[in-house]
């Protein structure tokens, strides 16, 4: 399953201090665990969370699900040690709170050879201050190990003494700042949570509008969220169809020779086919992520 494809419709943060709940993530259909060593976590419980979501981690017991660490910041007590365990922990990913510079990529990265973390072990970042979102430009490109943004919007919103709103318009500069940098440097980005798990209307609003706006997947505080966002980000059976057909035509105009490729009336240009084959290759994904969950 290649990092351009793989499902992150659903990205669920678990409490590390929580065993019970990491024992239950195993039977949920999320996409993405993140193992949380930062909010979620009291600071007089941060080593004994450590010590359980490694455990959790190497216990390879979650399928094809990726599993992803959240660290907390290198500037607390915790988090060298934190890079350090989650080096060894055989997670997917390593998830870096606040980040607002390039150079907090290249240390941790430089913590994480230094520990003798697998080279295959990504970094993702959380951009969730206005200076990180400033930068997101440089925070993209600061390392190949970089594979993706998450939003952190409560924060932001915090930081800006902005209000959570349905439509989120004190949050699309920022959203689409972080999208922009992404994908200039062909990064996965993930939308930040929804706070109300009682609102399921406004919470699966919220999700299709993260959908329209780019986003791969958004991170989830409660299981309950799960299936709804998984339905929203994944391509839908009407899209699939349409996308089965882009593809044929393409390529039959291909052996023909033709250089103008119509289907159901429509011209067709390569980028409608690149989203066709994305929305085929990502169904495909979804199926075998399922398969062995």
């Amino acid at each position: 399953m290649s990092n351009a494809v793989r499902p992150r419709r659903s990205v669920l943060y678990m409490p590390g201090t929580n065993t019970r709940a990491l024992e239950k993530a195993r039977t949920l259909p999320a996409d993405v665990l993140i193992f949380d060593l930062e909010d979620a976590v009291a600071p007089d419980a941060k080593e004994t969370a450590r010590v359980n979501v490694v455990a959790a981690a190497a216990s390879k017991a979650y399928g094809k699900r990726e599993i992803v660490i959240r660290c907390n910041g290198l500037g607390t007590d915790w988090g060298k040690d934190d890079v350090a365990a989650i080096a060894h922990s055989g997670a997917d990913a390593i998830l870096v709170p606040k980040v607002e510079s390039a150079t907090q990529v290249t240390h941790v990265v430089s913590l994480l050879d230094t520990a003798g973390a697998p080279t295959t072990m990504a970094v993702w970042a959380m951009m969730e201050t206005p200076k990180g979102i400033l930068r997101a430009d440089e925070i993209a490109g600061s390392h190949q190990r970089l594979q993706l943004f998450i939003m952190g919007t409560n924060d932001l919103v915090k930081d800006m003494r902005a209000r959570h709103t349905p439509m989120r318009l004190p949050m699309v500069t920022a959203l689409g700042l972080g999208m922009l940098a992404a994908r200039a440097y062909g990064l996965t980005i993930l939308d930040g949570v929804y706070n109300d798990i009682q609102d399921v209307e406004g919470f699966r609003a919220v999700c299709q509008q993260g959908l329209e706006m780019g986003f791969d997947g958004k991170t989830l505080i409660h299981p309950s969220q799960v299936e709804p966002c998984n339905e929203v980000f994944a391509p839908s059976v009407a899209e699939l169809e349409m996308a089965g057909k882009i593809v044929a035509a393409f390529k039959q105009a291909q052996a023909e020779g033709k250089g103008v490729v119509t289907v159901d009336g429509r011209m067709i240009e390569n980028l409608h086919v690149e989203q066709a084959e994305r929305a085929l290759a990502l169904a495909a994904a979804i199926k075998e992520l399922q398969a062995t969950a």
